[in-house]
């Protein structure tokens, strides 16, 4: 089945009565030893769920049942928009990796609201944003503070995605000033003081790496996430021809768990707290990002390929 059709029926099947049955094998009750208090909130254990998942977060319920300590949702803009056109999404089983060039379709930040308005107590919530794919990069700024002030009273906290390579022009706003007129912007109407981070990109090289400790020091953001997706396509076992038919995208899962440990292990070693994503699809990988410094780490293509059982070895062996 084509990949993006079976994920929104693996969706319409979690939203209806059939939904509840989701958790029965649901992941053990971490020990208190996995709790830890990072960006000044309490998580139960550190395996969360990443971005681009639950794009309108319409399932926090069923993520809850699962077993996940917290579940990031979106990317969400101001407003809704349908993406890029079909096929936009594909699997590369050999490699445990998927090409995705999305292109930030979602609901909208007020459809957003209203889901969030009615969260089940007791979960963390993270909310990434970008800007709309029409909104011209000087005025992203806007498009980030709209989604930022709607939502700074219903999520525990902010992820600014400038790193996606599926809307033309997004990764320009990685450069250091147009990071720090965005961010700054963001902290200036941070009146709740919920915790703001930078979701980047695991292409940069080591001076951007390095503007972006400088700009997480001078902006005082909570931290970074680490990483989104890569444009390289180094090293893949699906055929040379077979990558090339599915097109542009950015590549998730496996390949890519390797450079993210390497930003990550860098990032946390120059003090600054990271979230870390990007190939985590065992607990071994789970652990090799903890220890190279991530506070907290979270599943994407693993889960789509392992499902909850992902997370039961994550717990068990964590």
């Amino acid at each position: 089945m084509d990949a993006e059709r079976a994920h929104r029926a693996v969706f319409g099947v979690l939203r209806s009565p059939l939904g509840n049955l989701a958790g029965i094998s649901a992941a053990p009750r971490p020990g208190a030893h996995l709790a830890s208090e990072t960006f000044g909130l309490k998580f139960p254990h550190p395996v969360g769920l990443a971005a681009g998942l639950d794009k309108n977060a319409e399932l926090l319920h069923v993520w809850q049942r699962l077993g996940f300590s917290f579940a990031e949702v979106g990317t969400v803009t101001p407003r809704p928009q349908e993406g890029n056109p079909r096929p936009r999404l594909f699997r590369l089983p050999p490699d445990r990796a998927l090409i995705n060039r999305m292109g930030f379709n979602n609901a909208g930040v007020e459809a957003m609201a209203r889901r969030l308005e009615r969260r089940p107590s007791g979960f963390l919530v993270g909310a990434n944003i970008g800007k709309n794919k029409d909104t011209p990069n000087e005025e992203a700024v806007h498009d980030y503070l709209i989604c930022f002030r709607r939502l700074l009273p219903l999520a525990d906290y902010f992820v600014v995605n400038v790193s996606s390579p599926n809307t033309p022009g997004l990764r320009e706003l990685q450069g250091k000033d147009a990071l720090l007129a965005i961010l700054s912007a963001l902290q200036d109407v941070n009146h709740m003081a919920k915790p703001l981070l930078l979701k980047i990109a695991p292409d940069l090289e080591p001076a951007q790496l390095a503007d972006i400790v400088q700009i997480v020091q001078q902006t005082g953001i909570a931290g970074v996430v680490a990483t989104n997706t890569t444009l390289s396509r180094a090293g893949l076992q699906t055929p040379a021809h077979r990558v090339e038919e599915m097109g542009a995208g950015g590549l998730s899962g496996a390949p890519v768990r390797a450079r993210s440990t390497e930003v990550v292990r860098y990032l946390a070693g120059q003090g600054v707290n990271v979230i870390a994503v990007g190939g985590i699809d065992s607990a071994a990988a789970a652990r090799e990002k903890l220890e190279a410094g991530a506070r907290l780490v979270q599943v994407y293509t693993g889960f789509i390929y392992r499902g909850p059982a992902l997370l039961t070895e994550c717990l068990r062996q964590l």
